[in-house]
């Protein structure tokens, strides 16, 4: 009996900081769309702090890029209402993808003010850890801008450490596998 209420696998149902429950699960095309749409709610500051820059708009060949990752060499999360894809209010997103010619693994993670702060990006973070040692990379590795204080935190907080970064303004922190 049990059985019937398991989740597939990389399907996490968690009650965050506030209460609110929010299913983390991998990304699907069926997502594209909502992501899109909760593109719109964040402010300038979260998309600077995610994109680096101010891209106004999620386009939809951006959505379309993000909702379908090459299962050889990426991964994708979403932390999202546990409603159906295509109708759940996406919250967050975290993404890892093989550097080529590497044995590293480059992540990038976005939570919306509505849940940050609250453990979705820590519980979204051990997920990317997971499936990089799992592909048997050797390092995970991100830029972060110096003043996303959360983030840095974050980052210390599960054993990376700060190396420079080329892109001007941002920290890369590293985590040994």
């Amino acid at each position: 009996m049990a059985a019937r209420n398991r989740l597939p696998p990389w399907h996490d149902q968690i009650r965050l900081a506030n209460g609110r429950e929010i299913l983390i699960r991998p990304v699907r095309p069926d997502d594209a769309e909502p992501l899109r749409a909760g593109f719109a709610l964040l402010g300038p500051e979260e998309i600077r702090q995610r994109f680096l820059d101010r891209t106004p708009e999620l386009s939809p060949e951006m959505a379309h890029r993000l909702t379908r990752p090459d299962p050889k060499t990426e991964f994708a999360l979403v932390a999202a209402e546990p409603l159906p894809p295509g109708e759940a209010l996406v919250g967050g997103v975290a993404r890892v993808a093989v550097v080529p010619g590497t044995r590293d693994g480059e992540f990038t993670i976005l939570v919306s003010r509505y849940i940050a702060g609250m453990g979705a990006g820590r519980q979204l973070m051990r997920r990317l850890v997971r499936w990089a040692k799992g592909k048997k990379l050797e390092r995970l590795v991100g830029d972060v801008l110096e003043d996303n204080q959360p983030m840095l935190a974050l980052a210390d907080s599960l054993g990376f450490r700060r190396e420079p970064s080329e892109t001007p303004g941002a920290v890369r922190v590293v985590l040994d596998l």
